[in-house]
Order: structure tokens, then C-alpha cells, then sequence
């Protein structure tokens, strides 16, 4: 009797621990409403350099390209983030009947979603030193040296990431059955 007891509490307990995983879903949400601000506010930059194409100098209407090409950037960040994250993380999404379903999605485990995240993130600072370098006569030494240490260490980092990923067997991390059940599917249960 005490045995089934403690059975039957564990699995209360771990049935709400997994159930638990839903908390997450209100932040993917806010997320994906985060994504319209970023609209909101490409629009504007768009307007601005289109309002000023004619007046502006090369160098602002570069910069006022690679603040959208920025934008860009930091709203597929988002997307990665968002997809993946729920479907690591809560739950699959039926993409069957999505035809335009791209082919990344679903395939991306936890490894994978690391990756994709520091290379959007080196991308993303690569575009704010040039959008510097650009204007390099309004920015001071330092700023310009820290910019570029805190690009370097994004470098370091996606690269050290890499290589222990490959090291550890995951081998880029797009759901090739390299990784474990723990990280393919939410709270390392295996789907049969």
C-alpha cells in the first residue's frame, strides 16, 4: 500500500512538473507581439530614408540600410527563437497542412537552437560595428574597442560553442539523431 502511494504521488508530481512547461508559453507569446514592435519600428526607419533619399549623404543612407538590415536580423532571431523554443521546450506544432512550412522548423533540437541563436547574435553585432565603422568619425577610440572586443568574444564564443557540440557528438544540432531524447524532446520524454 505505501508503495503504491508513493507511486501515485510521484507521478502526480511529475505529471505537474511536465505540465509545468506551459508556463513558457505566455513568454513565446510576448515574443511573437515583440515581433510587431519590430515592424513597428522598421516601418518607421524605412519611412525616414525614404523621406530623405534624395538629401541624405551615401554614408546615411548605408547606415539607415544596415539599421533595417539590423532589424532584419534581430526579427528572424525572434522567429528561431519563438519556434523553436516551443517546440523544444513545450510542445510540437502540427505543420502538416502547412505547405510553406520551412524546413528548418522542427528539426532544430536544443544544440541546434544555441547555434542559430549566437550566429544571429554575431551577425547582429557585426552590423553594429560597421553601422560604427561608417560613422567612424563620431565615435571615439574606445568606443570603437570595445565594440570590437565585445564582437570577438561573440566570435570566440559561437566557435568554442561549435567545437564542443561537434566534440560532444551533436554534430550541428538539426534533429540528425546525433543528440539525446533529452534534448529532442520536452523533459527528456521519449515520443513513441
Amino acid at each position: 500500500m505505501w508503495a503504491s502511494l508513493t507511486e501515485k504521488a510521484e507521478n502526480i508530481l511529475e505529471a505537474l512538473i511536465f505540465a509545468s512547461r506551459w508556463i513558457l508559453a505566455p513568454f513565446y507569446l510576448g515574443l511573437a507581439v515583440s515581433l510587431v514592435i519590430l515592424l513597428i519600428k522598421f516601418m518607421g526607419e524605412l519611412f525616414h530614408i525614404a523621406t530623405h533619399a534624395f538629401t541624405a549623404t551615401e554614408s546615411e543612407v548605408i547606415l539607415g540600410v544596415l539599421a533595417l538590415v539590423d532589424l532584419t536580423f534581430t526579427g528572424s532571431l525572434l522567429i528561431i527563437v519563438i519556434f523553436s523554443g516551443y517546440e523544444n521546450f513545450v510542445s510540437k506544432i502540427d505543420h502538416s497542412g502547412h505547405r510553406d512550412w520551412p524546413d528548418w522548423m522542427g528539426t532544430i533540437d536544443f544544440s541546434g537552437l544555441k547555434l542559430k541563436l549566437l550566429s544571429s547574435i554575431v551577425a547582429i553585432s557585426a552590423i553594429q560595428l560597421l553601422k560604427q565603422f561608417m560613422s567612424i568619425q563620431n565615435v571615439s577610440e574606445r568606443e570603437i574597442f570595445w565594440l570590437v572586443v565585445v564582437h570577438v568574444v561573440f566570435v570566440v564564443s559561437s566557435v568554442l560553442l561549435a567545437l564542443s557540440d561537434r566534440i560532444s557528438g551533436h554534430g550541428g544540432g538539426h534533429g540528425n539523431g546525433h543528440g539525446t531524447a533529452s534534448e529532442s524532446t520536452p523533459a527528456g520524454k521519449s515520443e513513441h
